[in-house]
């Protein structure tokens, strides 16, 4: 892309145009220049400018470029996608749904399904961290509300008061990568989070914990250190300060932007915060807002999500409560 746009008025102004649009994801799409039909996988197409698609010299299917990307389907046009994703990608604490409504003047129900599908092209590979790359910190969180802000009906539903109908996030954190997985779990149990550590932890890693009595009894597959938080929070290069930090901006982004959030969607907000984490202007890597953006373009081809496998309809599955 020619001339990318820096800021956010530069953004709105360059992508007013649909066929600027259009061009910028093609272009991220096509690295190439070739254009691939997502029907038969064929190259060649030519171009219907009135129509502003493309369609296949193979199979003869015409195809527009949404078709294989997140915004497939969808009536919105690009000249709204493109800011929206510029906004979720660059507001590090997160865009609500009312306010895309009110900026790109769509309603508030659409807007909540744009933020999602586009929190799925933010989502990453599942990797696993560690091994040779350097110690991964290990921890977990509670996500949710707190008994004593519901009303009096819905706080009778709970008794646990342990978790206080929380949800319950784990987190793993490799230093030298600077790079984040999170899992939602559905206990603190031993064996749950052991199974969660061997799915995301290369075996043989250095893994730093906390003191809590879960995590012992893990020097058969990890060379395990342990930091007491009762007497300190920092014991040389053992700590998890890296996820303390990655849950305080989390809980700050559901707490003062998204307010509530259900258990079922959980996962997709904290691929967003992943990905800004990961991605954050550093000394090493100062990164801006344009790349940020272009980063999560060039993740929207390859991914799908419908209405129906968003709320949960697809398997007549019931929604849960919001906390």
């Amino acid at each position: 892309m020619n001339k990318s746009p820096k800021t956010l008025q530069q953004a709105i102004q360059y992508f007013s145009d649909e066929l600027v649009c259009i061009d910028a994801v093609a272009r991220m799409r096509w690295i190439d220049g070739k254009i691939v039909c997502p029907h038969c996988m064929g190259i060649g197409a030519y171009w219907f400018k009135t129509q502003k698609r493309w369609k296949c010299m193979n199979c003869r299917k015409q195809f527009s470029v949404k078709v294989g990307t997140v915004f497939e389907d969808s009536p919105i046009s690009l000249t709204k996608w493109l800011p929206c994703l510029w906004l979720l990608t660059n507001c590090k604490n997160g865009v609500s749904s009312w306010e895309i409504h009110r900026s790109l003047g769509v309603s508030q129900k659409t807007a909540w399904f744009m933020l999602q599908r586009l929190r799925l092209a933010l989502r990453n590979e599942p990797t696993k961290l560690g091994g040779d790359s350097g110690p991964v910190e290990v921890d977990e969180t509670f996500v949710g509300g707190q008994k004593r802000f519901m009303h009096a009906k819905r706080r009778a539903k709970y008794t646990d008061a342990t978790v206080d109908n929380k949800a319950v996030v784990m987190g793993f954190f490799d230093r030298d990568l600077r790079r984040i997985r999170t899992t939602v779990i559905p206990n603190v149990r031993r064996d749950t989070l052991q199974d969660a550590v061997l799915a995301h932890v290369k075996k043989g890693s250095t893994v730093y914990t906390d003191n809590a009595t879960t995590y012992v009894k893990w020097s058969q597959n990890y060379v395990h250190e342990i930091v007491n938080k009762a007497e300190t929070y920092v014991r040389g290069q053992v700590h998890v300060n890296g996820l303390e930090n990655f849950w305080s901006l989390v809980k700050r982004s559901l707490k003062g932007t998204y307010i509530a959030v259900e258990p079922f969607h959980l996962s997709r907000y904290l691929d967003e915060q992943i990905f800004r984490f990961e991605n954050r202007a550093t000394k090493d890597n100062p990164l801006n807002d344009s790349d940020r953006f272009m980063l999560a373009l060039s993740q929207v081809s390859g991914k799908r999500l419908t209405y129906a496998e968003l709320t949960g309809k697809n398997d007549q599955t019931t929604t849960p409560e919001p906390f």
